[in-house]
């Protein structure tokens, strides 16, 4: 079974019927997605867990109203944004304060390249506002599309545009600063 395939909605659908060991299975094939979009969204290990399980209830309580009109994934990984919000502003964290995050790879060829380069993109990454920073999150880490983070954030689709727009602007500007390759 594989995140986003039929089985998910066969799964939601006993889910819905009240099968405990089938939300069990929709855990397993999440839990690690989620942990991955919850860490870099809160940046509090603590809150993580957390917010999965409050997912996941949600999920058992709301499963019979999933209509089908995106993606299951789609549909979890917004209630788990939703959650997170939630958690956050009853525990009075500003959403837009970045903590690093320790072990935190990022991809490339060479392997002295990638560790420098995947240090400026967290160091850069953390220092936009969340929206952008899980907009950005959303659609390169986690391939959602547009439209898809539309319903994940509860936005328009132009909102989401923007968000990337001025993101990557904002990326532009901080990567050769911290690279030290900035023009004066």
């Amino acid at each position: 079974m594989n995140a986003g395939g039929q089985n998910d909605r066969e799964l939601l659908d006993k889910v819905a019927q009240g099968n405990r060991e089938a939300l069990r299975e929709l855990y397993l094939i999440y839990h690690q997605r989620l942990a991955g979009f919850l860490l870099r969204f809160t940046r509090r290990r603590d809150l993580v867990e957390e917010v999965i399980n409050d997912t996941l209830y949600v999920v058992w309580c709301k499963a019979s109203e999933f209509r089908g009109d995106s993606r299951l994934s789609t549909w979890i990984i917004g209630i788990a944004y939703r959650c997170a919000l939630k958690t956050l502003r009853s525990r009075g964290h500003q959403l837009l304060s970045a903590v690093p995050i320790d072990n935190e790879c990022l991809a490339a060829p060479d392997k002295l390249d990638a560790a420098e380069t995947g240090e400026w993109i967290a160091l850069a990454m953390q220092q936009l506002p969340t929206d952008q920073r899980l907009t950005l999150e959303l659609a390169y880490g986690q391939g959602y599309s547009c439209e898809e983070i539309a319903e994940i954030m509860d936005c328009p689709v132009n909102t989401v545009k923007t968000r990337m727009f001025h993101a990557r602007g904002k990326l532009r500007t901080l990567l050769p600063r911290l690279a030290g390759t900035a023009c004066a």
